[in-house]
């Protein structure tokens, strides 16, 4: 990162964190058994690449809507994720403490992801031109509190 601010997505702290989960559900797909290789685990690691995508394309994207529609992508990604959690749960293919542990890495991406949400929408209500000086509060706030 630079002093005058983001130059790539990889600067991005939800990109970062977004990456170590994507790492952290290979490992697992990779310990999934055989049956589940073109199944659960080749979900899991689609779901986690489109995370850390979709972070990194609404970067390259000139208007601020179009980079929150893609962070809202990857919002519902991780949300893609902790379902397959719940099916590694259900079958017994993780322990329990590894799974509260990976839920607590989602959390995080997902703060992250808000924040940075929030960050934009502020950004583009008090861009010029836009006759907004600060972002007022709205029902879409809440939303990014999923």
């Amino acid at each position: 990162m630079t002093e005058t601010g983001f130059r790539t997505f990889q600067d991005l702290h939800v990109w970062q964190a977004a990456r170590e989960l994507r790492q952290k559900f290979y490992e697992i797909a990779r310990r999934l058994p055989a049956e589940e290789k073109y199944g659960l685990a080749s979900q899991m690691r689609r779901a986690a690449v489109s995370v850390t995508n979709n972070v990194a394309e609404g970067h390259g994207r000139y208007h601020y809507q179009e980079n929150i529609q893609f962070l809202r992508m990857s919002r519902g990604s991780l949300e893609e994720l902790l379902d397959d959690l719940t099916v590694c749960s259900d079958e017994q293919y993780l322990e329990v403490l590894e799974i509260k542990g990976v839920e607590m890495d989602i959390g995080r991406v997902r703060a992250l992801l808000n924040a940075y949400i929030r960050y934009l929408k502020g950004r583009k209500d008090s861009a010029p031109g836009t006759g907004h000086k600060s972002p007022a509060p709205s029902s879409a706030d809440a939303e990014d509190e999923l």
